[in-house]
């Protein structure tokens, strides 16, 4: 018979060892990430590691590609601008590895030399990447502007774009692209309908939305990637679907078929599960190592890792202080809903439209959305507050 490999041994809970407080890493700055370091800042001594010196989004990618300054404003924020982060300290670079035991860990800076972070927790956000708009290469603000522009400029000169994958990021770039005209928008998806997982009534409205905008949708079509291709760039050329259609070629053809890589190569395998995932409990901790919590996109909460979205890092906070003050037995636990739910289309000029788990929509409209939802709860709320933009300085 195999052998039975030990149980990981029980850590102790975290004493500080760098002062009076405990000393919290943070792995990603991304949206979840900055959350939690910023709420931790105010009992922790907090380490954010970061691959950019600025808030990047992942979110409404349709936004990002067909009005980056407005997109800019809300999801493109240097780290100096967030008066939360006054208490943090951040670092430029990637995790390289991470040992347990030790509780260390190494981090490759932008000049390329490492450095060696200790901590007494350790909350994991790194998130994953998906397409050409999500990775965790080590960039400046000035490589973040480059691709930017550089993929505004591909799409501006299409007359006809093929978007691959009907998830809400191939939806939301489709219909935003159509919105704004100027190229024949043609969205192709495996299924019957878009939007895999969520509440029917959203998947049939979504079907009259993108038909009703001017989106051509294709149904039924599986893509065939050519070897080592991620989706990771735009592309040219005639895609081939392995669901026996014929061939279809585009001006540039936009790649959001998922298949999402987390980005946890610095990390043991045995906390990992097949797909290369965090592993956690219902409380977002790491089985078998109390100290060292995961959230958002690289945890593997629930079917659809969905800590991302549904107020993970209000759990990893609540648990992180629980632990630090020797209250396992009071630790949040993590509940994902049936279906997903958010915005899918991103603000528009008629509003921003946000489903619930059970199919529902609200409209909001523009004119309270922009100031009560992007200014004061975003901003304000939950980011703690942003110091202002000054032109000519990122």
């Amino acid at each position: 018979m195999p052998e039975t490999p030990s149980p990981a041994p029980v850590q102790p809970a975290a004493q500080p060892r760098h002062g009076a407080r405990p000393r919290v890493i943070v792995a990603g700055l991304g949206d979840t990430g900055l959350l939690v370091a910023t709420r931790l800042a105010r009992t922790c001594d907090v380490v954010g590691i970061s691959t950019r010196p600025a808030l990047v989004s992942g979110q409404e990618l349709g936004n990002r590609l067909t009005d980056p300054d407005r997109w800019r404003r809300s999801y493109l924020v240097p780290f100096h601008r967030f008066r939360g982060l006054d208490r943090i300290r951040t670092v430029h670079g990637r995790i390289s590895s991470v040992d347990l035991t030790r509780r260390e860990v190494h981090v490759e800076g932008v000049d390329g030399d490492t450095a060696v972070e200790t901590y007494d927790l350790l909350v994991i956000a790194t998130g994953a990447s998906n397409g050409f708009w999500r990775h965790d290469r080590i960039e400046d603000l000035q490589a973040i502007d480059d691709d930017l522009a550089a993929v505004s400029t591909q799409l501006e000169a299409a007359t006809s774009v093929a978007v691959v994958g009907g998830g809400a990021t191939g939806v939301s770039v489709a219909d935003n692209l159509a919105r704004r005209g100027g190229a024949q928008v043609h969205l192709f998806h495996s299924g019957d309908e878009p939007l895999p997982g969520y509440h029917p009534k959203v998947r049939r409205w979504i079907v009259r939305e993108l038909q009703g905008n001017g989106v051509e949708l294709h149904p039924g079509h599986r893509a065939e990637l050519p070897d080592g291709f991620t989706g990771d760039r735009l592309t040219t050329g005639p895609v081939s679907w392995s669901s026996g259609q014929e061939p279809f070629e585009a001006d540039i053809t936009l790649w959001a078929v998922g298949g999402m890589r987390p980005h946890s190569r610095f990390l043991p395998r045995e906390l990992l599960d097949d797909d290369g995932f965090v592993r956690v409990d219902e409380h977002l901790r790491v089985p078998g190592h109390p100290n060292v919590f995961a959230v958002g996109d690289v945890a593997a909460s629930d079917p659809f890792r969905s800590s991302a979205r549904n107020w993970g890092w209000q759990v990893v906070v609540a648990n992180v202080k629980a632990r630090t003050g020797g209250r396992d037995r009071k630790l949040k636990r993590y509940q994902a809903p049936e279906h997903r739910w958010g915005s899918i289309l991103g603000l528009q000029d008629d509003g921003l439209v946000v489903f619930q788990p059970d199919g529902k929509r609200v409209r909001i409209p523009r004119w309270i959305a922009e100031p009560l939802l992007f200014r004061l709860f975003t901003t304000r709320y939950l980011y703690g507050g942003l110091r202002p933009h000054r032109p000519g300085h990122r």
